[in-house]
């Protein structure tokens, strides 16, 4: 580096440093959050902000804080950024806070992390963004000062600024900062927008779905092709309109996750999925898994599976004990689902198995929930509406319900126009002796704390689980095709 570069650089270091706070200082966009929360939490009160949107996106910024403050200690801030305006204030650099959000939340954040000698925000009049922001800059700063932005708008106070710092913005849009402006510093976007979405739209949750394939196998249409088919747009339908759910909830729940211990990582609490393309993926996937339901003639089915999981998510599972009801009937809807998309409908047998084993399997989370808080000293589980002290009565309904599920598949065994369907219809004991070895094990793990995960997620993943289940398949193919040489019972 050169005498005169030197110089230039140490001269620039002493100009004071603007920074943005969407996209730049923190991971999200405040604006976009308030008025997802407004759209969620005070549903009535949409005309309003449309109305003031005419007015203006700084009225409307004004408007929308007024309605909901900031929680700036659990914002996800890009750590990388934070690091280095530290480490240039200790210089004793003039930094400032420089957004386009409104006064009251920039403000919020500017007290919380102490770091900025003055703030630049939109006053419910000016939207203090791009060439405005660079108006005001350029007339507090007569001298020069150093921008740090990541957006397409940030270009004209760029144009403004002597220097440029560059965060999380795009391939594109940096390396034309690159190109037109003295960078003097630059942080690259360090997670894909693409993988954030994937994350999203929680793909291992698809496991689920396979029960739409429940009711053709068990009416043995193994080896017709349109009956896997039609399961599998079913399944399809069901994946694309489930995952547009989670986005919708994560949406809603973004301040709720931020606060929780694991929840904050998730793609829009931490900022890796901006708030406006998770949504318009949400309405993307929503509308293509109705429109295949639709097409194969299972809108309404899919309508109510639609309607009873939002209910869930944002009112339901709050509700002691009906929650765990819905969450069993979500798992039936899938079987008759299946049903109604390959003809093969489920029988009153297949539905009541699956109402006492799916209310097992729900009442597993909550007895792992429960039981994790009491191990941390006792207390309400946040948002669900259940005690520590639950543990113990939630358990022996769980287990119950899940020995009745056995139970019913035994006396399945016992009808005998059923029976009539089997080759070997004695080979079926085998459905309900790993079944209730299954539940055993898994209410065994349960009482030990080492049931983490969903319990249909856990078992896509252990392989005592696969086991199980392919024995139990193993003897429901073996009865309906294997002819054995001997009658039960005759020793």
């Amino acid at each position: 580096m050169s005498v005169s570069e030197r110089i230039s650089e140490e001269a620039a270091a002493e100009l004071p440093l603007a920074v943005d706070l969407d996209g730049t200082l923190i991971r999200s966009d405040l604006f976009v959050e308030g008025m997802v929360k407004l759209v969620f939490a005070k549903p009535w009160l949409i005309p309003s902000l449309l109305l003031w949107l005419t007015r203006g996106r700084a009225y409307a910024k004004k408007r929308i804080f007024e309605l909901f403050s900031v929680d700036a200690e659990t914002l996800p801030y890009d750590q990388r950024l934070l690091a280095w305006l530290r480490q240039e204030r200790a210089k004793g650099r003039t930094i400032v806070l420089a957004s386009a959000c409104d006064r009251a939340a920039v403000e919020t954040v500017a007290q919380h992390l102490g770091l900025f000698d003055a703030v630049f925000a939109s006053d419910g009049e000016t939207n203090l963004k791009s060439a405005k922001k660079a108006a005001r800059l350029a007339e507090a700063f007569p001298q020069g000062f150093v921008y740090a932005g990541n957006e397409g708008a940030d270009i004209e106070v760029w144009r403004a600024a002597r220097r440029a710092v560059v965060v999380n913005a795009s391939a594109t849009l940096a390396a034309r900062a690159k190109a037109e402006f003295d960078v003097e510093q630059q942080f690259p976007r360090d997670h894909g927008v693409v993988e954030a979405f994937v994350d999203a739209i929680r793909p291992q949750h698809w496991s689920k779905n396979v029960l739409v394939f429940l009711p053709m196998l068990v009416g043995q249409a193994w080896m017709l092709p349109d009956a896997w088919f039609s399961a599998a747009v079913a399944f399809l339908a069901l994946s694309l309109t489930a995952s547009s759910v989670y986005l919708f909830n994560d949406a809603a729940d973004i301040e709720a996750d931020r606060n929780h211990p694991r929840k904050h990582a998730r793609p829009f609490a931490s900022g890796a999925l901006p708030i406006h393309i998770g949504l318009a993926g949400a309405f993307v996937l929503l509308a293509v898994g109705l429109g295949l339901a639709a097409v194969f003639g299972l809108l309404q089915l899919m309508l109510l599976y639609f309607a009873a999981t939002a209910a869930y998510s944002f009112w339901l599972k709050r509700v002691v004990l009906l929650d765990v009801f819905v969450l069993a009937s979500l798992y039936t809807i899938r079987i008759v689902m299946g049903g109604a998309a390959t003809g093969y409908l489920a029988s009153d047998w297949l539905l009541a198995f699956s109402c006492f084993f799916f209310l097992s399997l729900a009442l597993v989370k909550r007895v792992a929930e429960t039981r994790a808080l009491s191990e941390r000293g006792g207390g309400d589980v946040g948002g669900r509406g259940y005690k520590s002290t639950d543990t113990q009565i939630l358990t022996i309904m769980g287990v119950s319900a899940g020995f009745i599920a056995s139970l019913v598949l035994a006396l399945y065994l016992q009808d005998e126009t059923r029976a009539a369907l089997y080759t070997e219809p004695f080979l079926l004991w085998g459905l309900p002796a790993f079944t209730i070895l299954w539940i055993c094990r898994v209410w065994l793990m349960v009482a030990r704390g080492e049931m983490h995960d969903d319990p249909i997620v856990f078992a896509a993943r252990d392989r005592y689980s696969w086991l199980l289940a392919a024995a139990a398949a193993l003897c429901f193919v073996a009865a309906a095709t294997v002819q054995v040489d001997f009658i039960p019972g005759v020793f």
